[in-house]
C-alpha cells in the first residue's frame, strides 16, 4: 500500500534530520577522539617536513587524505545537506509514487556528497602544498597569519563574484533546477546526475565559506554551526541574498585586521 504524500514527505523530513543529526554527532565523538588532528588538518606540517622519499611520503599520505575525507564528508552531510532540504524534499514528492522512489533519493544525495567530497579531497592536498610552501618560505615562516589572511580575503572577495551570484540564483530555484535536469528516462543515472549537478552549482555558490573552515580549523563545531547557517540563509531565506555582501565585507576587514594587526584566525 501507498504512504500518503504527506505522510511519505514526512518521513523523508525525519529521515533527513535523523542523518544529518547522527553527522553532527558523528563529528562531535570525532572531535573527542585521537583522529580529531586529521580533521583539523594539524599533522599536515609533520607530514610535509617527514623527510620521506616519494614512496613512502604517498603511503603516508594515502590514509590521511582517506581520514580527513570522511570527516569532511561528514562535515558536508551536517553543514551542506540542510540548506539543500527544498531541493531534496521537491525530488522526495516528485518521486514518492515509483517504486525504487527512495534508491533515487538515495542516488541523488550520493550525487550531491560526491562532488563536495572530491572539493574536498583537493582542498586537503592544495592545503598540504601551501603548508610545504610555507615550511621552506622564510617570509611566510615570519608571517604565518599570510596564509589564514588570505584564504579569508579570498573568500570574502568571491562573495562579490558574478559567478558567485548566478550559481546562488540556480541554488534558490529547486523546482526550476529538477525541471531543467529531470526528464524521466534512465531515472537512477539521472537521480545521481541530477544530485551531481546540484553539488556543482551549490559547490560554485559556498565552496569559499567552506574554504574558511581551513582558517578557522576544520574540527570546530561552533564554527561549522555558523558558516552552515550562513549558507543555508543565502540559498534558502527570502533575505538570503542580501547578507552576500555583509558576510564578504566582514571577511575582507578580519582578513584586513590580520593583515595589518596580526589578528590571528579564530580557532
Amino acid at each position: 500500500m501507498w504512504a500518503a504524500p504527506r505522510d511519505l514527505h514526512n518521513r523523508i523530513f525525519v529521515a533527513l534530520m535523523a542523518l544529518i543529526a547522527l553527522a553532527w554527532l558523528a563529528l562531535w565523538l570525532w572531535g573527542a577522539s585521537p583522529y580529531a588532528p586529521y580533521l583539523d588538518h594539524e599533522e599536515l606540517g609533520h607530514l610535509a617536513s617527514g623527510g620521506a622519499g616519494a614512496g613512502g611520503l604517498a603511503a603516508r599520505l594515502a590514509p590521511l587524505v582517506a581520514l580527513f575525507v570522511s570527516g569532511w564528508t561528514l562535515m558536508v552531510v551536517a553543514m551542506m545537506l540542510p540548506t539543500s532540504l527544498p531541493l531534496v524534499l521537491l525530488f522526495g514528492r516528485l518521486t514518492r509514487r515509483r517504486p525504487d522512489g527512495r534508491l533515487l533519493l538515495a542516488l541523488l544525495l550520493c550525487g550531491y556528497v560526491s562532488v563536495w567530497a572530491l572539493f574536498g579531497a583537493l582542498a586537503f592536498l592544495g592545503d598540504l602544498l601551501v603548508h610545504e610552501g610555507a615550511e621552506r618560505s622564510a617570509w611566510l615562516g615570519d608571517n604565518p597569519w599570510a596564509i589564514g589572511a588570505g584564504t579569508l580575503a579570498l573568500a570574502g572577495l568571491y562573495q562579490f563574484a558574478p559567478l558567485k551570484n548566478r550559481c546562488l540564483q540556480r541554488c534558490r530555484s529547486p523546482l526550476g533546477f529538477i525541471t531543467e535536469h529531470w526528464r524521466g528516462e534512465r531515472e537512477r543515472s539521472r537521480a545521481f546526475r541530477l544530485g551531481a549537478h546540484h553539488g556543482i552549482f551549490c559547490l560554485g555558490c559556498c565552496w569559499s565559506l567552506m574554504l574558511v573552515m581551513f582558517a578557522v580549523g576544520a574540527g570546530s563545531l561552533l564554527w561549522m554551526l555558523l558558516l552552515g547557517a550562513v549558507m543555508a540563509a543565502e540559498k534558502n531565506a527570502g533575505w538570503g541574498r542580501r547578507i552576500s555582501a555583509p558576510v564578504g565585507i566582514a571577511l575582507l576587514c578580519w582578513a584586513a585586521a590580520m593583515a595589518l594587526g596580526g589578528v590571528p584566525a579564530l580557532r
